[in-house]
């Protein structure tokens, strides 16, 4: 995805949630803050047209989120959403501190040791708990990369190039 406005995926419309149009949502970063506070998003309809949809209510169940749309008001109304995923605008997640990225602008950068050596691709990101955790691949080789300060010394998105410190015995 390009640093412009353009769409960011940010979860999947799961199922109809009772019979007056809400629907469940799951979020694909994990955190239903990323939907919760959303007052418009975007689907894709058949053949890839664009549909933007305006929240009335969106609400934490578990680990979904319940929403409401202004305009439908009952489950016939909102079968035809099920399984779409949803996106919104680049310009509409919130501004992050220095240092902090979205997963989405990680994946895909190239990681370099910081001797400059080519390690392979960021291509998966896990989250474990106490850090996350890049899966950096490279042909059949994987590589995993503790994301703490210590060890990524450096992200560059305009170049699409990490610079990583790793812990010895992690690239045997």
């Amino acid at each position: 995805m390009s640093r412009d406005d353009g769409l960011v995926l940010i979860g999947k419309i799961t199922k109809p949630q009772g019979i007056r149009g809400e629907l469940r949502v799951v979020p694909y970063s994990g955190d239903p803050e990323s939907i919760l506070h959303l007052s418009t998003f975007i689907t894709k309809g058949p053949g890839g047209a664009l549909e933007t949809h305006e929240l009335a209510k969106a609400v934490q169940h578990g680990s979904k989120t319940v929403i409401s749309l202004r305009q439908f008001d009952n489950i016939n109304q909102v079968q035809h959403l099920v399984g779409r995923e949803i996106y919104v605008r680049r310009s509409q997640l919130p501004e992050l501190s220095e240092g902090e990225y979205y997963w989405f602008d990680l994946v895909g950068l190239s990681v370099m040791s910081e001797a400059g050596e080519p390690l392979g691709e960021l291509s998966e990101i896990m989250s474990t708990g106490s850090n996350d955790v890049y899966v950096v691949r490279s042909g059949k080789r994987e590589i995993l990369v503790p994301a703490l300060e210590d060890v990524v010394l450096d992200v560059d998105l305009d170049r699409r190039i990490m610079k990583v410190s790793l812990p010895e015995g992690l690239q045997d």
